[in-house]
């Protein structure tokens, strides 16, 4: 059994308290090693050796640090089958997806910070021909941030890459049920040479660990993806010290697909949406909104396509869906498939443990995934987040309607639109609810652009110039000039 440990001032060490926490396997059930039930002292090791390491760093210019990022990359690129055996076994997802996505977008994130910031720019102004305004731009100091559990390594690594590559320190909290690939990283990252202090990962659980680096007075920025009711929390506790915040939140994202829509595309990846990674994504699109002439056949369709989802071992090249994450999660998510039998709906496949699985994962937190009718766009299984392989599929008359019931949650990550017709897709983009839209796609990413939500699915955007700003304090410098 593997013993994972903080990394703290470029060191592995114990945790203050002694104490260390089980890691499960989701395919199985079972113990595979133990991480650091960390808390408040640990996390004040890490912060004060991030502050040492802050001025050194931040004055490292911009050439030097993106050379150590890219040397990073190339380290886990190197390394691609192992990190993604550690996160399939942390996560329970697929070693096939955790291969061909997971780990290379991960990669990706670290050389796209690696290099932006060798192009960036100032802003100048000419005041009346009296004086000269230019904006600096400088890290904020420690960054704080605090990864989710579903993308452990590529979400990770989104947050991490542009802290750093700005000059920030980190203080890093992954996950205390997928821990792996952050330790692995944090070994990867010694290797490439990164600075003793500029990155530290401290280990354990959120009300522990997380609650103590959102209040520390010495960690000015806060990033956080997560459930909407702990992004709540973190905003009330660091609300009153003024803190920089960006919060990804929770999502219950509508896929619309109207009648004129290309059917086969909009069938294999709304099938593809609303199953991956079991439909542990903030991303997934988990209400589908059919237009009734193509209602009938959609269903039918995509049921269809839904039970041919082989569900068994992660290991097995032949998966497509593996374990949930936890058994607290798996009953949750259960639990919602009851409800919906209890609001009326009508569960047309999945909604059970497989009969079929392996041997070695008999103990494993299973589920098929489920498809689900005949429930209105106001009840709580179609407006509260599930976060896992359920889906729901409801008809639509007119376009307003489609509109109406997307928006009818709490929610407003993201949406995707099926159809032909240009000018109803851009109609139908700008009246939806949502911080991203994909038409006629889905999950397709540019790093350059920004990300985030609106509504309960938080505040702040990240990616490209967003999370390079987010790190980075504005400076405005007046200089006063004679004559011009």
């Amino acid at each position: 059994m593997q013993t994972i440990r903080h990394f703290i001032d470029g060191a592995f060490v114990e945790p203050a308290s002694g104490a260390f926490l089980d890691v499960y396997e989701p395919a199985t059930g079972t113990v595979y090693a133990q991480l650091p039930d960390g808390d408040g002292d640990d996390v004040e090791r890490a912060v004060s050796a991030a502050r040492r390491a802050f001025p050194g760093w931040a004055a490292t210019p911009a050439a030097e640090r993106s050379r150590v990022m890219l040397k990073i990359a190339d380290l886990v690129e190197a390394n691609l089958e192992a990190l993604a055996r550690a996160e399939s076994i942390d996560n329970g997802k697929p070693l096939a997806l955790a291969r061909a996505v997971d780990i290379p977008r991960a990669v990706a994130n670290l050389r796209f910070f690696a290099t932006a910031i060798l192009h960036t720019q100032s802003e100048a102004h000419l005041t009346d021909g009296a004086a000269l305004n230019y904006t600096r731009r400088e890290p904020r100091g420690v960054a704080g941030c605090i990864s989710p559990w579903n993308l452990p390594l590529y979400l990770f690594t989104w947050k991490i890459a542009p802290a750093l590559a700005t000059g920030n320190t980190v203080v890093a909290k992954p996950s205390e049920l997928t821990p792996m690939t952050a330790h692995r990283l944090a070994e990867l990252c010694a290797e490439a040479g990164l600075p003793p202090g500029v990155l530290n990962v401290v280990h354990g659980l959120g009300p522990k660990v997380g609650a103590a680096l959102v209040a520390h007075p010495d960690v000015p920025a806060i990033s956080f993806t997560g459930g909407t009711a702990t992004g709540a929390a973190i905003a009330a506790r660091a609300g009153p010290q003024f803190k920089k915040l960006s919060l990804e939140l929770g999502g219950k994202n509508p896929n619309l697909v109207f009648a004129d829509a290309d059917f086969d595309t909009a069938l294999r990846t709304s099938v593809r949406a609303a199953f991956a990674n079991q439909g542990q994504i903030c991303l997934c699109g988990s209400r589908i909104l059919v237009e009734q002439p193509l209602y009938d056949r959609f269903v039918e369709a995509f049921a269809s396509a839904t039970r041919e989802l082989v569900v068994g071992d992660p290991f097995d090249e032949a998966t497509h869906q593996g374990a949930l994450v936890s058994s607290q999660h798996l009953e949750k998510v259960r639990g919602y498939v009851d409800l919906a039998r209890a609001e009326g709906g009508t569960v047309l496949c999945g909604g059970e443990r497989p009969g079929d699985l392996p041997e070695r994962c008999a103990g494993g937190w299973f589920l098929e995934p489920t498809v689900i009718t005949g429930l209105d766009a106001g009840c709580r299984v179609n407006r509260e987040e599930i976060f896992g392989p359920v889906v729901t599929i409801m008809p639509f008359q007119r376009e307003p309607d489609a509109v109406t019931w997307a928006n009818a949650t709490p929610y407003g990550l993201a949406a995707t639109i099926w159809t032909r017709d240009l000018d109803r897709a851009h109609r139908v983009a700008n009246q939806v609810q949502a911080g991203i839209v994909w038409i006629n796609c889905w999950l397709l990413r540019d790093l350059r652009t920004p990300f985030g939500g609106m509504k309960n699915s938080g505040v702040g955007r990240e990616g490209g110039d967003e999370a390079l700003r987010f790190f980075t304090e504005p400076k405005n410098v007046c200089v006063k000039m004679r004559s011009l």
